[in-house]
């Protein structure tokens, strides 16, 4: 299985041909993240593509329609198709949204689960059985959320330890989306989040721009630079973890030009490497 470290960049089609341009000895860009969803019946040139730029960087998958907090029952055929994708390309990491995207058919948004004991038990068991069926352990994605569940139990931070303790998973932290969670509901504040985190967990992050609908709303479009509050949320998170974690930038829309997003990635690699400094000097 390939391991991932350092930095990484989200692959998209357009982006095959820069992909396969960089001098790996050169670029910050240490490994590509896809959605398998997209890739699972892709063929033709943009097939061949992909294959090439997988042989270069090693690949993580970072799932999308799975609704581990579903009530529908879990796709087993989809999930095996998964299993032989990830072994096709010796994959070593699958994460997933700690949220629901299904109620008799996908609804093709991310909601958010209540935050509620039987909430935890009920999502944990889907992870262990998604764990089962994988063969691996996975890590789940604290995700963006616009609206308050009335009935919940405890804090967002307080649940994704919850359920990943049960499910004994591992966690991916998204730093943005504890920022924009942060503005738009004032409930946990952004590094008290991550001190809440149980960061022994924290398997991969990703890092990613928003756009500001206004002073209080902003939403999670991956489609802007990162802003400099949630740069320095990321420095942050990166001294307070005990390891150094794999970290991916992601961009979904109105690309720059692609040195542009590369220099987004060498930010990333920068930050690790002035943690990893810093763990050293202190042990």
């Amino acid at each position: 299985m390939n391991t991932l470290h350092g930095a990484g960049l989200g692959y998209k089609r357009s982006m095959a041909a820069d992909f396969l341009q960089l001098d790996r000895n050169n670029s910050p860009i240490r490994f590509i993240e896809i959605a398998p969803e997209n890739w699972l019946r892709m063929g033709g040139a943009a097939r061949k593509q992909f294959d090439e730029v997988a042989e270069r960087f090693p690949v993580a998958c970072h799932g999308l329609s799975l609704s581990l907090g579903g009530q529908d029952p879990l796709q087993l055929d989809f999930l095996k198709q998964i299993k032989a994708f990830l072994r096709q390309y010796r994959i070593g990491f699958f994460s997933e949204h700690l949220s629901y995207c299904s109620h008799h058919g996908h609804i093709y948004d991310l909601l958010p689960l209540p935050f509620t004991e039987e909430s935890v038990r009920h999502t944990a068991a889907r992870i262990r059985a998604v764990q089962d069926i994988l063969e691996m352990r996975i890590a789940v994605e604290n995700t963006s959320y616009y609206a308050h569940n009335p009935i919940a139990e405890m804090d967002e931070a307080e649940f994704l330890n919850a359920v990943v303790r049960e499910a004994d998973c591992d966690i991916h932290l998204d730093i943005n989306n504890i920022y924009v969670n942060a503005v738009n509901h004032g409930i946990v504040a952004p590094r008290d989040y991550i001190d809440r985190t149980d960061l022994a967990r924290v398997s991969y992050m990703h890092m990613a721009g928003h756009d500001e609908k206004t002073e209080n709303l902003l939403i999670d479009t991956h489609g802007q630079p990162v802003c400099d509050d949630v740069w320095d949320l990321f420095a942050y998170a990166c001294r307070r973890l005990p390891h150094s974690v794999p970290t991916l930038l992601e961009r979904d829309s109105n690309f720059p030009p692609f040195a542009e997003l590369e220099a987004e990635v060498a930010r990333i690699a920068a930050i690790q490497q002035q943690a990893e400094k810093e763990r050293h000097a202190a042990a």
